[in-house]
């Protein structure tokens, strides 16, 4: 029967009182609280020491009691810096959303964060030997350098990001690699390789769900293995000489070409030029024989008369000797113009007019002497 029904309890309530004598004293209530609490922890009624030593029990575990919720309460307490982010674990499972920078609070015990950094930039370095498409082996050295963008995804979706991108890097680099030649792998297509890889690794740890972003992949070293390096430089070296040759050849062929270029130009502007000298020259001289022509239609003996003197001047003027044939005599008269042309010596060592005349009334008294002695001859 329960306590509030009529004759049930014996007309007492819970804290011991009857029904009819009004509410509780909570004191009364709290100290009978107390009591119990001393007695579970080894205190007993006796006499009034004894109460008390209860009494100063209870007291000293409410302070327990309070001091330990107070250090619940700042245990709970933390903070997340800027360039973190949280993730809460509440029973094993985590909450959706990341936490953000700031002071923050969640139950201890009940919720674990796990804080990220999402701004620090990681690297992870891989060396591999492996086959390239011309079936040669080759010795790739490669840093990969990563951000977590992610951080929910970074610690619940794959156990150990860092084997899976080591994982991924391989298969990437392999697939690349192989799908290349030794030379490009070694020499000018690094940057194309790399560059290949991590658009390809990107795609692999996206499809993984690792919350990784690639900032950069490097290739740091890509050479023959040790067994054949030198072999493989000697191979470098010839190539390199080759080249220098090749340049060297385009060089002189950029030097030679352009001179003789503007050689043949020159003989070209000077063949034109001959070319026209000689044109207008026959033009000019078909002109002067038209002229001619109409003067000697106008007057054939005087044109006659000037044309021979005017040939006879010019093929003299250049002679230095002179021969005249006397009509009538047998003897030709030699005349040493060159000699006449020097300078007679004068007055000053200079030839006078009076002079030149002389001779020249000389050799006309010569002329006219041989004529008559030729006609005399004839006569007789």
């Amino acid at each position: 029967m329960a306590w509030n029904e009529p004759g049930g309890g014996g007309g007492k309530d819970p804290w011991g009182n009857r029904g009819d004598q009004g509410p509780p004293d909570l004191d009364e209530a709290f100290k009978k609280l107390q009591s119990q609490l001393s007695g579970i922890f080894g205190g007993g009624r006796g006499g009034g020491g004894g109460a008390g030593a209860g009494q100063l029990t209870g007291g000293l575990l409410g302070l327990i009691v309070f001091g330990l919720l107070i250090v619940y309460g700042l245990w709970g307490v933390y903070q997340i810096d800027e360039q973190e982010r949280g993730v809460v674990f509440r029973f094993g499972a985590a909450q959706e959303t990341a936490v953000g920078p700031g002071l923050h609070w969640n139950p201890p015990i009940i919720d674990v964060v796990e804080k990220v950094n999402v701004t620090r930039v990681n690297s992870h370095q891989h060396t591999a030997l492996m086959l390239t498409e011309d079936e040669n082996i080759v010795d790739v050295s490669l840093t990969v350098q990563y951000v977590v963008n992610d951080p929910l995804a970074y610690l619940v979706n794959v156990k150990r990001p860092e084997n899976s991108l080591d994982h991924a890097t391989e298969s990437a680099l392999r697939h690349v690699v192989g799908s290349s030649v030794m030379d490009d792998v070694i020499t000018s297509g690094r940057a194309a390789i790399a560059a290949e890889v991590q658009e390809r690794l990107q795609n692999y740890i996206d499809t993984y769900g690792t919350g990784i972003l690639l900032s950069k992949v490097n290739i740091d070293e890509s050479a023959p293995p040790n067994q054949v390096r030198d072999a493989f430089n000697d191979v470098q070296k010839a190539k390199e000489d080759e080249q220098r040759i090749i340049n060297e050849a385009n060089a002189y062929a950029e030097s030679v070409i352009p001179t003789a270029r503007g050689e043949a130009q020159k003989l070209i502007e000077q063949a034109n030029a001959y070319r026209d000298q000689v044109v207008a020259r026959a033009t000019g001289e078909a002109r002067r024989f038209e002229q001619l022509l109409s003067e000697y239609q106008l007057a054939e003996d005087v044109t006659r008369d000037r044309l021979y003197i005017d040939a006879m001047e010019s093929v003299l003027s250049r002679s230095s000797k002179i021969m005249i044939d006397v009509e009538g005599g047998n003897n030709l008269m030699y005349l040493p113009l060159d000699r006449l042309n020097q300078p007679l010596s004068g007055v000053g060592g200079a030839a006078t007019q009076e002079s030149v005349r002389g001779i020249a009334d000389a050799v006309l008294r010569e002329i006219n002497d041989r004529i008559a002695t030729g006609r005399a001859r004839d006569s007789r």
